[in-house]
């Protein structure tokens, strides 16, 4: 008896031993539960040791955080309590920042959150009223407490360990973005800055500038997306934290400290991408060349920020705020709206600007640009029926392409009213015509979206749109083959023939109207036959118009060379009539003829034919027309002069030299006066 009374004694003592360790654990439940393996090993009278363990908060919460409704028995309720208390108050008065000690401390504190979060429950507390009341009020407090540590322990994480962003790294992916959405072959904005600071600019109202077109691809940019907004390995804490937050029901601190952090660092992220905060009217009060800086750093910003901030953004609420899918999308739209935003209302105030020709190739960069983002952010603002950004994106994309076609058609307009009457030198090619071909020309670049925006009829809606289409018509243009683009260039250059045909007639001197008229006509031929216009507007425009030229070149030898080939005409000389008057006669007819030649070559070596080629047949038409008609009369008529007294006054050109003289013509030469060929 006694030997058992002992064995039982002795039991007892283990058992209570058993239990003070146990309580000695039950701030670390993987140190206990480590314990429990090694002591029920040890001795088999330990075997049942975890019926001495009250329910842990894992076991009581089912393992996911939810109370099942167990009662907690009250001493051990408050061994707990008081345990979470000590852990949470040593923290308190503590300097140092949780997860900047040891893992195991961090590990400690969200086990005592555990606890004070499982105790602050009502449902889960013992039954005791007013004990009850008690514990949980003093559980509340200590768990307010701990929520404030660990909101700023989130908030110096999330801040300290942001993957940053600098002006180089950002610069460097939008480089990567800018190869991207480049197209192979189209210009850059250099190549087309030099291509117009090249030509001679007119100044339209309001005044014409350049622009600057940038082909895009419009791919999605797969690997931008996995960019990384905070340092990976501390994606674990953070979402520790958040967990515990969302579990004690502190959401919206959580989402407030959250949307605050990540709100800055996004607005810092604009900032060093160049985006300022502007209102209408200083976007309106801006001077051109500031603004259109402004302008590529706008492009460039919207698809750095919408491919890959808000997809980075996205994917960090999805990986920390996984335990409330709410939460996740309002931090989500709560932290970027702003930031998107900022970028829309931009290009808002840019659409509703006043319109001219200077600003278009932006415009149409900006309208591309948020075209081709604007799939991407349906995607990440999906599934939220009050959010109204992306309605409000689809807005301002219809405003500038508006603006696109507002502005074309004023530029139409401004060509058609252009007013200058001060006539190039030498018949040259007119600024107007250099600027508007260049400029329909980069204007082909952008054929898909001006395909697009200007399908709304056959050239427009406007009126002067409407007669044009008829003229054109009336002219035998198939514009029902054409494309909305190819139509409206057709009509951008007809504006311009006829104006062109206007500023031809302040030319008093007929062929020097011609010569005028071949230049330009030549000009626009040949840019649209060496670009995309061509493909436009068709052969058959292009045959006509070299028709034109041709029946330019005709008039112009019929209006210049008709006073010249009169002086050679045979008038009856040497038969019937006595040989004194014949020579009287002839000197008359050779010195007629010397003037006019020489008026001709004095006058026409000031004119200017740029094209090399077309100069040269308008000589070899000139050769072909005086050369043998003079050689003729020389042959029948010189003999007669020649051996008299100053024969050579009147015959003071051969044939060769007249030839050798004709190549002086068209050269843009100060007016000279021929010589014999040496």
């Amino acid at each position: 008896m006694a030997a058992a009374a002992a064995r039982a004694d002795g039991q007892e003592k283990v058992i209570a031993a058993a239990k003070h360790i146990v309580s000695s654990l039950a701030t670390s439940k993987n140190a206990a539960e480590d314990m429990i393996r090694i002591l029920s090993g040890f001795d088999n009278r330990l075997s049942t040791i975890n019926d001495l363990f009250p329910a842990s908060s894992s076991s009581a919460r089912g393992g996911d955080g939810e109370g099942d409704g167990v009662d907690v028995d009250r001493s051990e309720a408050e061994l707990r309590l008081e345990v979470a208390q000590k852990v949470v108050l040593r923290w308190d008065a503590s300097d140092s920042l949780l997860w900047e000690s040891s893992p195991e401390e961090a590990e400690e504190y969200l086990a005592a959150v555990d606890d004070l979060i499982f105790l602050a429950d009502p449902g889960t507390s013992p039954s005791a009223a007013a004990a009850a009341e008690d514990l949980v009020s003093r559980a509340e407090v200590a768990l307010q407490m701990a929520m404030s540590r660990l909101e700023e322990e989130f908030r110096h994480l999330m801040v300290r360990n942001a993957v940053p962003l600098d002006s180089n790294g950002l610069c460097s992916s939008i480089r990567r973005l800018s190869l991207s959405f480049a197209s192979d072959g189209g210009e850059t904005m250099e190549d087309f800055e030099s291509s117009i600071d090249d030509e001679h600019q007119l100044q339209l109202p309001p005044q014409q500038q350049e622009g600057s077109p940038e082909d895009r691809s419009g791919s999605s940019l797969i690997d931008d997306r996995s960019l990384d907004l905070i340092h990976p390995e501390v994606i674990a804490d953070l979402k520790a934290i958040a967990d515990k937050m969302i579990w004690a029901k502190y959401d919206r601190e959580l989402h407030h400290v959250y949307c605050t952090v990540r709100r800055d660092i996004l607005d810092e992220c604009l900032s060093i991408l160049g985006i300022d905060r502007m209102s209408i009217e200083e976007v309106q009060r801006t001077e051109w060349r500031m603004l259109d800086d402004k302008l590529k750093k706008w492009i460039q910003a919207m698809k750095i920020v919408v491919r890959a901030l808000l997809w980075g953004e996205r994917r960090l609420c999805d990986q920390i705020l996984a335990a409330s899918e709410e939460l996740r999308d309002e931090c989500f739209s709560e932290t970027t709206k702003g930031c998107v935003m900022q970028l829309l209302n931009f290009g808002d105030a840019i659409a509703i600007c006043q319109r001219s020709s200077e600003k278009l190739f932006r415009i149409l960069d900006m309208y591309e640009a948020l075209a081709d983002v604007l799939p991407d952010l349906q995607a990440l603002y999906a599934g939220d029926p009050k959010d109204l950004l992306c309605e409000e994106a689809e807005g301002i994309l219809k405003r500038l392409g508006d603006a696109v076609k507002g502005t074309l058609t004023e530029f139409g307009n401004a060509i058609q009213k252009e007013p200058s009457r001060k006539p190039t030198q030498g018949g040259e090619i007119h600024p107007m015509t250099r600027y508007v071909m260049n400029y329909v020309k980069l204007l082909v670049v952008y054929n898909d979206t001006l395909n697009l925006l200007l399908d709304d009829g056959v050239c427009g809606s406007d009126q002067s749109h409407s007669e044009g289409c008829e003229n054109r018509n009336t002219n035998g243009e198939n514009l029902e083959s054409m494309t909305p683009l190819g139509r409206r260039m057709l009509l951008i250059i007809s504006h311009l023939e006829t104006n062109l045909d206007e500023k031809s007639k302040v030319y008093e001197d007929g062929a020097m109207r011609h010569i005028f008229l071949m230049n330009n006509i030549l000009y626009i031929v040949n840019k649209v036959k060496d670009s995309e216009l061509g493909k436009l507007l068709g052969d058959d425009w292009i045959r006509k118009h070299r028709s034109q030229i041709r029946q330019y070149a005709t008039s112009y030898l019929r209006t210049s060379w008709t006073k010249v080939l009169s002086c050679l005409k045979d008038d009856g000389y040497g038969s019937g009539s006595s040989s004194s008057v014949s020579k009287v006669a002839l000197k008359e007819k050779f010195k007629n003829f010397n003037l006019a030649f020489e008026e001709i070559y004095r006058v026409q070596t000031t004119w200017k034919v740029p094209d090399p080629q077309l100069r040269e047949e308008l000589r070899i038409s000139i050769s072909e027309k005086v050369i043998p008609a003079y050689r003729s009369f020389m042959g029948r008529f010189g003999s007669q002069l020649e051996g008299g007294r100053h024969a050579t006054k009147y015959i003071k050109y051969m044939p060769d030299d007249l030839e050798y003289h004709l190549s002086d013509l068209f050269e843009g030469l100060p007016g000279l006066t021929p010589r014999k060929k040496a």
